[in-house]
């Protein structure tokens, strides 16, 4: 975790790709704040399978195309999906311009450094597909499963199976 009084600025797991990039060559102090302990228990309550109830005051950090897109992570409901496509648009209908990539949106969903908080995990292909998760697809699958909003049409496409 890291954080500062604005809020919570990163929240990895071992192995998530970028980890811990914000605080690469900042100076920083290890400390327990009183926001760990938020953080810690609204963890404790998402992993026994529940919705935590509150929010986590948060310092995002990035480019403000990155924020806007983390801003719309935000709004994904716990136990339901949206696509980089649907994120796409909605970024597009913000800015006024008639379209926006959702590959640039997949590239902004990859460098969040909150995981799970900001819920990319949330964030799906067209069509159900399965891609795209710095802790690994793995760990994806589980906490959509965790949220009870795994489909039968979703599906990992390098192995090419259903799930």
């Amino acid at each position: 975790m890291a954080g500062d009084d604005e809020g919570l600025s990163g929240l990895w797991i071992d192995g998530q790709k970028h980890a811990g990039r914000v605080l690469a060559g900042c100076p920083h102090e290890e400390k327990g704040i009183p926001l760990f302990r938020d953080v810690s228990r609204w963890l404790d309550i998402y992993f026994s399978g529940r919705e935590p109830g509150f929010a986590i005051p948060l310092h995002l950090i990035g480019s403000d195309f990155q924020k806007d897109v983390w801003e719309i992570l935000l709004t994904i409901p716990y136990g339901k999906t949206m696509t980089y496509g649907d994120i796409a648009k909605a970024i597009a209908a913000k800015r006024g311009i008639p379209r926006m990539s959702a590959q640039a949106v997949g590239g902004a969903v990859g460098h969040n450094n909150i995981l799970i908080i900001v819920p990319c995990h949330r964030v799906i292909g067209a069509g159900g597909n399965l891609t795209g998760f710095g802790g690994g697809i793995e760990r994806k699958i589980m906490l959509l499963g965790l949220e009870n909003a795994m489909s039968p049409s979703f599906y990992v496409p390098k192995k090419g199976t259903a799930l």
